[in-house]
């Protein structure tokens, strides 16, 4: 049928293709006939706006009553054009015809109005209206410019070209006219021959676009009387020297020029007649020349339809049949036929056809049978290929090709199955398959021995029921997070084993949302949180220990550690002498509230375990109770003891107990060598003031006594000498002022030792017989109540204020010394602060290591303070009663 139809349509196309072509041009034809209607209105507007400017000159020159009149006339005459052009211009939309007549009409009012104040020179009058008779002149040529045929685009020219002409020689009438009106003596002629030029240069235009009828009006217009006057003219303004009895008058040069413009014009009218006459003709031939090839056409197509109708018999159905033939055997069906049996092309292209069917059919068949055997698992089938040539026999050949790779890849997958299986099942870690309803699909061996619950019952209920309560919450936004599509790692939960008992799970997870599936793996982390915990704990006891806490603080810690960490009550008992025991530390569980009866069952055990502790110095269990010994220095010292309600202990609750016991040891340990090292250092200083005191009592009864009997000697001995002036004399003199210096000096070294007012007034007059004694002023503030201060406290407050002393003068170079002592709730608080220039470092002097070694020998403290350029601020604490022993350790053994 395609072919049938082909034909006709494609020339059908050709034809309304055509057709319309003949239409579109028939309509430009027609839109220009119009337009040139529209242009000649147009150009009888110009032609009168040109009368009315030389009427308007005229009555410029000579405003007499007849000039007037004429330009009155005038200017009605070219109303009535610009009222015509104007109605015929409105039905054009296509272009703004109409505005532009507008546009004139308001410049034709404004100049009049200008022109009958006498506003303006004759001049400036003409040369007005001709802006306005170009601005005309180009509506017309805008109009005109359509051109559909070469005849009417000359005709249109030459017509333009005629008009151009006439407004050439119009201009050049009004500018000879102002010049002849003058007088002949001031006439200026230099630039009246620029419109003699576009004459010419118009006419010879027209000349090339116009008829010969009309190009031999043009000569007979141009060489008749009107026409040779105005050449006259014309020449007399081209001569460089005219006599001036030689120029026409004004009034001969209007009526010439009148006449010749009027044989131009009329030469228009005839352009203008041409122009009409051959855009109608155009349009006439274009209308009769469409409707001609239209009927051709129409014919043509008519007998073009008939043969292809003529064809379809022969040749169509044949081919439709073939046609569908094919399509049947392209969608699978196998049972359509060709009837058509001709002996011609069409013939043989059916008998091929048929083949290919009974082909096609045997090659189902093959296919139907491999399908059949993959379907039954019979993957060693294999197709026919020897029963078919060419691109059958390959494509079966293909299919037993891939039917063998298909059989290695199914045998590989089946192994690969297994091996997955094997380590599915044999993995330790928890491995499974759920969904994202909540419910586990599958889980591996591991899975049942972690939780003691069997498969079927994991499988059969949620798995958040498998959870602990206070981790559902944070389970249920890991289901979440996975059902959005995201990747879960390392997240943690708690589920509930069937004994009751807590496991910790490391899960790590990946959903597939197509399916709907989550595939996560868990690994059991409960033993390594419990290490973890305890390593904590542990580590926090043994920051304890280290930072040096009491002991007692150490083993309420301990009780309180064991007690987070084994979910029991614990204790920290000390053995004593007698055999009883002493709690030092006590924690209890979180959840206590049982009943009474398993509170007194759990004591007695834990009393079992205390007492095979004792009795055997080794870790010891008892029901839910165990207990692990504290060995000091190789000896049996206390036990740690942890006690369950119901539950016992599990295994390796001793070596855990154990860890505790040794930083207890450790603590003690350290304790008491504190303890030993604080004794050392304080017998060390009381030696060294014992020491002192005795220098100072030895110097005061031995030394100090000779030096006053010498003294006592030598002044008897002066008064025996009877000449004063003697050099006996004088020599005495220097050994009695000798024996009172040493005498000062060993005052002073004396109570540098150990001032002798400490010790009979006490700390305070001490203090103040210091500042008598300063070398720079010495402040002091003291708040100390009239008791005396232990020994120890006095010597050392002392000494740390004079040493303090000291290095201000020699070191700090301070002007002012500050001293305020505070006694309050059994400490003596003394500060010591100077102006000096301050950096003093306790590591890089052995002074102030001195002064804090002293201040810690009595159990005290002493702290500095020393930004450079700030001064020097010493804070001291002493214990005025002594302190109490850190641990109480009884005697071992």
């Amino acid at each position: 049928m395609l072919l049938v139809l082909l034909p006709v349509t494609v020339l059908l196309a050709f034809t309304a293709f055509t057709t319309v072509t003949q239409w579109e041009e028939a309509r430009t034809l027609r839109d220009f006939d119009t337009a040139i209607e529209v242009s000649f209105a147009t150009g009888e507007v110009a032609g009168a706006v040109a009368r009315e400017r030389i009427a308007a000159v005229e009555a410029r020159l000579s405003a007499e009553p007849d000039t007037l009149r004429g330009r009155s006339e005038a200017q009605r005459i070219t109303d009535d054009a610009l009222r015509r052009a104007f109605d015929e211009a409105v039905g054009r939309p296509e272009s703004d015809v109409a505005g532009g007549l507008d546009a004139v009409r308001r410049q034709l009012h404004a100049l009049r109005v200008q022109t009958g104040t006498g506003s303006l020179d004759a001049q400036t009058v003409a040369q007005r209206y001709e802006v306005i008779e170009n601005t005309l002149l180009d509506i017309v040529a805008a109009l005109e410019s359509g051109r559909p045929t070469r005849a009417a685009g000359r005709a249109a020219d030459a017509h333009i070209a005629m008009l151009r002409a006439i407004a050439a020689a119009e201009s050049e009438r009004a500018e000879l006219a102002i010049l002849f009106h003058a007088p002949a003596e001031g006439r200026a002629t230099a630039a009246a021959g620029r419109w003699t030029e576009l004459e010419k240069a118009q006419l010879r235009a027209f000349r090339q676009t116009t008829s010969d009828e009309l190009k031999a009006e043009l000569h007979t217009a141009i060489f008749q009387a009107a026409g040779r006057e105005v050449r006259k003219a014309r020449d007399l303004l081209a001569d460089t020297d005219p006599r001036p009895t030689d120029w026409p008058s004004y009034d001969s040069w209007l009526s010439d020029s009148e006449r010749y413009v009027d044989a131009l014009r009329g030469i228009q009218d005839r352009a203008a007649r041409e122009l009409a006459v051959t855009a109608e003709r155009d349009l006439r031939t274009t209308r009769a020349q469409a409707f001609t090839e239209l009927a051709v056409s129409l014919g043509v197509l008519g007998l073009v339809t008939l043969l292809a109708l003529a064809l379809r018999r022969s040749i169509t159905r044949p081919l439709g049949q073939v046609s569908e033939g094919a399509r049947a055997l392209s969608d699978g069906d196998l049972s359509y036929d060709i009837r058509y049996a001709g002996r011609d092309e069409l013939g043989d292209v059916a008998d091929t056809f048929r083949e290919l069917r009974v082909t096609s059919e045997r090659l189902a068949d093959e296919i139907r049978a491999m399908n059949t055997a993959i379907d039954a698992g019979r993957l060693e089938h294999r197709a026919d290929v020897d029963s078919f040539d060419g691109t059958w026999a390959q494509l079966l050949g293909g299919m037993n090709g891939t039917m063998s790779s298909f059989a290695a890849a199914h045998g590989r997958r089946r192994r690969a199955e297994q091996e997955l299986e094997g380590i599915f099942n044999l993995s330790l870690d928890l491995l499974c398959i759920s969904s994202v309803d909540g419910y586990f699909l599958r889980v591996n061996p591991a899975f049942e021995r972690t939780l003691g619950h069997p498969a079927e019952t994991l499988t059969s209920r949620p798995f958040l029921e498998f959870v602990h309560e206070e981790d559902r919450d944070s389970t249920r936004e890991a289901i979440a997070l996975l059902a959005s599509g995201a990747e879960l790692a390392e997240f943690e939960n708690r589920y509930v084993r069937a004994d009751g008992t807590d496991c910790w799970l490391q899960w790590s997870a990946r959903p597939v949302p197509e399916e709907g599936l989550i595939y996560a793996a868990a690994r059991d982390v409960t033993e390594s949180r419990r290490a973890s915990l305890e390593q904590a704990a542990l580590r926090r006891v043994a920051t304890a220990v280290a930072r040096g806490v009491p002991p007692s603080d150490v083993f309420t810690k301990v009780a309180e550690e064991v007690s987070s960490l084994l979910g029991t009550a614990s204790a920290v008992l000390r053995y004593e002498p007698d055999g009883g025991t002493t709690l030092l530390g006590t924690a209890q569980a979180r959840v206590d509230a049982t009943a009474d009866a398993a509170r007194m069952a759990r004591h007695e055990a834990a009393r079992k375990a205390i007492e095979e502790v004792a009795r055997t110095g080794a870790a010891a269990r008892s029901g839910t109770s165990v207990g692990a010994p504290i060995v000091v220095d190789g000896r049996l010292w206390g036990v740690v003891v942890a006690a369950s309600l119901l539950d016992p202990l599990p295994d390796g609750t001793e070596s855990r107990l154990a860890d505790f016991t040794e930083l207890i040891a450790t603590a003690i340990a350290n304790a008491d060598s504190r303890d030993q090292l604080t004794a050392s250092r304080a017998r060390v200083v009381a030696a060294g003031d014992a020491s002192r005191r005795r220098i100072e009592r030895d110097l005061h009864d031995g030394v100090q006594q000779r030096l006053v009997s010498l003294q006592l000697e030598l002044r008897m001995t002066q008064t025996l000498v009877t000449d004063h002036s003697s050099e006996l004399a004088q020599q005495l003199d220097h050994l009695g002022k000798g024996l009172d210096g040493a005498f000062q000096d060993l005052l002073q070294i004396a109570r540098g030792i150990h001032p002798s007012v400490l010790s009979k007034g006490g700390l305070g007059p001490a203090l103040r017989a210091l500042a008598r004694r300063s070398a720079i002023p010495m402040e002091l503030d003291l708040a100390l109540a009239g008791a005396r201060f232990p020994e120890q406290v006095e010597v050392a407050a002392y000494y740390v204020t004079s040493e303090c002393l000291t290095n201000a003068v020699k070191h700090a170079r301070a002007s002012v010394v500050t001293v305020a002592a505070l006694e309050r709730s059994g400490v003596l608080e003394l500060v010591i602060r100077d102006d000096g220039v301050g950096g003093a470092e306790p590591d890089k002097g052995s002074g102030l290591i001195g002064l804090i070694d002293r201040v810690e020998a009595i159990g005290g403290r002493l702290t500095v303070a020393s930004p450079p350029g700030g001064g020097t601020t010493l804070s001291v604490r002493l214990p005025v009663t002594a302190p109490a022993a850190a641990v109480d350790v009884p005697p071992l053994g």
